[in-house]
């Protein structure tokens, strides 16, 4: 961990879908019923200072039981969120969104936890697995 002055810590047990992630996140950084994005777009906006962590980047999480939340976002999770996210997306997306989706019922390429990592390193957020 560098020398960030707020931490917040996530309890990865209580993590068992992309939504629950969302609400735990939330209560972590604004206390209970607290925003911090509903979509992967506003939890990529929220990251970024001011929604609850300190204006001047000085923050960083500590996922806590990673490890367990890996497993409740892996393809399974990816694969409900593929197909959400295919009924609701524009018809010029459809066919990415297919193909990302049979990509995860054959248990391939990024699962919904690697998502959010991903968006922890795009904002140049640190985190911290346990």
């Amino acid at each position: 961990m560098s020398h960030s002055n707020a931490v917040y810590v996530i309890d990865g047990r209580r993590i068992r879908s992309l939504e629950d992630f969302f609400c735990v996140v939330g209560g972590t950084v604004s206390g209970p019923g607290g925003y911090f994005g509903r979509n992967l777009d506003a939890f990529a906006d929220c990251l970024t200072g001011g929604y609850g962590t300190p204006d001047d980047g000085k923050f960083c999480f500590v996922w806590q039981y990673s490890s367990e939340s890996r497993s409740a976002l892996g393809y399974a999770e990816t694969v409900r969120q593929l197909e959400i996210r295919f009924e609701q997306c524009h018809p010029d997306n459809k066919a990415r969104v297919r193909r990302e989706l049979d990509r995860a019922i054959a248990a391939e390429g990024p699962t919904v936890f690697d998502w959010l990592v991903d968006i922890f390193e795009f904002r140049n957020v640190e985190l911290e697995l346990q």
